[in-house]
């Protein structure tokens, strides 16, 4: 089972996979937010965890009204392939 966690304290979407977390970390600077790294460990690689954690992170800017920037490739291979989130870039 998967456990997704916001950790606003230190600015990144975490899913916990047994012992192992993905992460996606961001920088707010005023309405936009900035992903800049999405993490998975190699043991966990292509399960579509990734996918899951840039989904909850974009969610949640939808959720707070913010525009989104990213400074992450896989973040902008994401909106390339999912239209329905272009609203979000600035």
């Amino acid at each position: 089972m998967h456990d997704l966690r916001h950790n606003e304290r230190q600015r990144r979407f975490e899913l916990h996979v047994g012992d192992a977390v993905c992460e996606l970390d961001y920088q707010l600077s005023g309405s936009t937010v900035v992903f800049t790294h999405t993490g998975t460990p190699p043991a966990l690689r292509g399960q579509g965890l990734a996918a899951v954690i840039v989904q909850a992170g974009l969610q949640w800017a939808r959720d707070q009204g913010l525009k989104v920037s990213h400074g992450c490739s896989y973040v902008e291979a994401y909106f390339d392939k999912h239209p329905q989130w272009a609203d979000l870039r600035p």
